[in-house]
């Protein structure tokens, strides 16, 4: 018998969907181990002891210097060399809200733009706090928790999302879901690149168009996820995690589980 993917979920103080993000692992087949970020400096763990990488939701350190800035300054001071050889390994990572705005800040999502790429690794690496992509306040001024619908993007560079021909139906919970771009040529790039992974949308599955609470925060081009250009890297706000089992629904369906994530990213792996 085949052994289980194994699953490094990263734990850093005032993240508080670890458990839930393992059960979600665990029912798509998966082997999660929540591993606090202290294993990971002292040695105890290592990421290239596991098959894939998630960072969960939550409120890591407080949002004390803005949501996922601080986790993201763990990564890219103690972790850069390490976490980039994962990735350029071409293991999976996934960030769920607070994950989401981890990577983001660190750069890691939606990745160099094509002009980066052709610089050094250093200058690389210089300039991921001069961001051309980033997640602030919700437009509506205020904490966002209600359910949504979203749409996988099966054109986007992440192979796992061409299995999703469902919506994805999961609440948000998050007051810095707001992803906004440094200007067209960004937004331009993005949609190009195919690095939209998710979007908002209504019921029906037609674009959400900016109208709130279709899309809760406001995002540009109603985006709820991005992945980098090798597709190994994905985040997005909503909770999947969330979602289940269809007695969680809390109008009764039976279907838009956001399992089907995990699933399908746990069979790539």
């Amino acid at each position: 018998m085949s052994m289980k993917p194994s699953i490094l979920i990263l734990h850093a103080p005032g993240a508080n969907r670890d458990a839930e993000a393992a059960r979600a692992c665990e029912l798509a087949g998966g082997a999660p181990e929540i591993v606090h970020i202290n294993q990971l400096r002292r040695g105890a763990r290592t990421f290239s002891d596991y098959q894939m990488l998630l960072l969960p939701g939550g409120f890591s350190y407080g949002d004390a210097l803005g949501a996922g800035v601080r986790l993201a300054l763990d990564l890219q001071v103690y972790f850069h060399d390490e976490l980039h050889a994962f990735i350029d390994s071409g293991k999976l990572v996934l960030g769920i809200c607070n994950g989401f705005q981890t990577l983001v800040k660190a750069g890691m999502l939606p990745g160099a733009t094509s002009t980066q790429r052709r610089r050094d690794a250093e200058t690389q690496r210089n300039e991921i706090f001069l961001r051309r992509v980033t997640l602030t306040e919700n437009a509506c001024g205020h904490f966002e928790c209600r359910w949504v619908h979203l749409a996988a993007n099966r054109q986007a560079t992440a192979p796992f999302l061409r299995e999703l021909d469902e919506l994805i139906f999961c609440p948000v919970a998050h007051g810095e879901g707001n992803v906004r771009v440094k200007d067209d040529a960004m937004l331009a790039e993005i949609e190009q690149g195919n690095l939209v992974a998710f979007r908002y949308v209504d019921a029906d599955g037609r674009p959400a168009g900016g109208v709130y609470p279709r899309n809760p925060n406001g995002s540009v081009a109603d985006i709820a996820g991005l992945c980098n250009r090798r597709g190994n890297v994905v985040g997005l706000m909503p909770h999947p995690e969330d979602h289940l089992l269809p007695v969680q629904n809390p109008l009764g369906g039976t279907g838009q589980l956001g399992l089907a994530i995990f699933k399908a990213m746990v069979r790539g792996l």
